[in-house]
């Protein structure tokens, strides 16, 4: 591609978004490209550019060549978000609500909600900056899923990814997050600027649809307690009323609230008209499916509630209740299991992938199924982004159980991230996904070419499938530029399949 390109995004272009309408920031959410406008090319990276700092130095510090875009340090270097200082950018962990950095931060809500002990382990940032507070979360073990737009400020994602910390471009407009019901365990905005209770607080009933039962929300900033903001702070305390959310403690301009556990208050006289919604509406859909106004209710919800579900670690190879909810689940998540602890021990001795090193920290796996592939790295130094496709079964809400995170997606599409964020991607059965709705563009050369832009120079690519499916990825791999080799799948695997092992130049 072109040196423009650097940055390259398809779904989240500014230039064609500005076209579309601005009602709940319609505009600032995915809008993907005609198949037939993709450009079909590799998006270069920029002059200068460098083998990323290694973690856990990078949570600290990132080569400023790598994103050269000065605008956050400058406009927000007083608030200890980011400075540039020579070749690096410095990231001292404040945020426009902790000026005094995370760790203090965190302490003061560990006054008020037990961040630590094993019972707290998903959270989602909401409009999270540079993400500094996911990133000084993770020594107490809670995994951040952190999201912002793509905005006026440029690269706030693009930086956490370069850091180290899980994180994806995302704006809550007109549609559900691409998450399924009850994932998280604690739901956090520190001056996200989201409108919690506008249009009749369907962004709160949001929130309460990702929220576990049991689960903390933590808003700090407008309108907490914020001058002149008298009747959106009223406002956004009637909605978690309406919804029976359990007020914890409101300290400065910080509140905090408890999500009940077991059955909903609603239906109830509330000024919103939230209501619940129909037994017919699956919370967990949310693959550009519309917000709706009314509470969703799931299956389980005492069962998987804070308190109820195992707590970290125990939970990652705990069947959770919603794997009974599957044809035989607690058999198959065993299974699945065993199986990728087989697989990965085998990438690591066998292949020679430099998992469990200082060399690889941000990791997708493509087609996730239960997590079985991210569990088996739980003792080593990574992040792993599970995506499940979301034309598959829908069983994000068991990698979530788990402890892990993730997000659903469709392949046919580019994915929200910038260029140049993973070091591993790894995709089991690459053929079951690129011709999922029959479009043009579903095929394995867009499919290969949109892992080359995520992937980062010197990343490596891991790819398994059938033999002939795994010829026709190594015409594709050599011709996008990438270094291959093949190997024989581990010896107890009984598929026949091959592994492609593929490093970007």
């Amino acid at each position: 591609c072109s040196s423009d390109k650097v940055d390259d995004m398809p779904c989240e272009d500014p230039r064609r978004n500005s076209q579309l309408s601005r009602e709940m920031n319609f505009y600032r959410e995915r809008h993907c490209p005609a198949p037939e406008d993709g450009p079909l090319c590799l998006v270069p990276a920029p002059a200068g550019y460098r083998i990323p700092v290694q973690w856990p130095e990078s949570l600290h510090k990132i080569w400023h060549d790598n994103m050269p875009h000065n605008k956050i340090a400058e406009r927000k270097g007083h608030q200890g978000w980011m400075k540039k200082e020579g070749l690096y950018f410095i990231f001292p962990g404040g945020g426009t609500m902790f000026p005094d950095g995370a760790v203090k931060y965190i302490e003061k809500l560990g006054q008020f909600i037990p961040i630590n002990g094993g019972d707290l382990r998903t959270a989602l940032d909401m409009g999270c900056g540079v993400a500094s507070f996911g990133g000084f979360l993770l020594k107490e073990n809670i995994t951040t899923l952190s999201f912002a737009p793509r905005d006026s400020h440029k690269a706030q994602i693009q930086f956490a990814l370069e850091r180290g910390i899980p994180a994806f471009v995302a704006m809550l407009g007109t549609r559900r997050l691409p998450f399924p019901a009850y994932s998280f365990d604690l739901v956090h905005c520190s001056r996200c600027l989201i409108p919690f209770s506008a249009h009749n607080g369907t962004y709160f009933v949001e929130v309460d649809r990702l929220l576990r039962p049991g689960g903390y929300l933590v808003i700090s900033g407008p309108p907490v307690q914020w001058p002149k903001q008298d009747k959106e702070w009223a406002e956004l305390q009637a909605v978690a009323r309406a919804l029976c959310y359990e007020l914890i403690v409101v300290d400065s301009n910080t509140v905090i609230w408890k999500k009940p556990s077991g059955s909903a208050c609603l239906p109830n006289q509330n000024e919103f008209g939230i209501d619940m919604c129909a037994d017919s509406d699956d919370p967990s859909e949310a693959w550009y499916f519309k917000l709706k106004k009314c509470a969703s209710k799931a299956s389980l919800e005492e069962e998987i509630a804070v308190g109820s579900i195992a707590k970290w670690p125990e939970r990652l190879l705990k069947p959770s209740a919603r794997v009974s909810l599957m044809r035989s689940g607690v058999d198959v998540f065993e299974a699945d299991t065993r199986r990728w602890a087989r697989r990965v021990a085998y990438y690591k001795k066998s292949l020679g992938l430099k998992l469990g090193t200082p060399r690889i920290r941000n990791v997708m796996d493509m087609n996730a199924f239960l997590g079985g592939f991210a569990a088996a790295l739980s003792a080593d130094p990574v992040w792993v982004m599970n995506v499940v496709p979301a034309r598959k079964p829908l069983t994000l809400d068991v990698i979530y159980d788990r402890g892990l995170i993730g997000a659903y997606h469709d392949w046919c599409e580019a994915f929200s991230t910038y260029p140049r964020t993973y070091d591993l991607i790894h995709v089991a059965r690459i053929s079951s996904m690129r011709d999922v709705s029959g479009r043009a563009r579903c095929n394995l050369v867009d499919l290969m070419v949109e892992m080359d832009r995520i992937l980062r120079p010197e990343g490596t690519a891991v790819i398994r499938d059938a033999p002939d499916i795994i010829e026709k990825v190594v015409r594709v791999a050599r011709a996008i530029r990438w270094t291959v080799k093949v190997h024989e799948s581990e010896p107890e695997s009984r598929g026949g399949e091959k592994i492609v092992i593929a490093t970007k130049k």
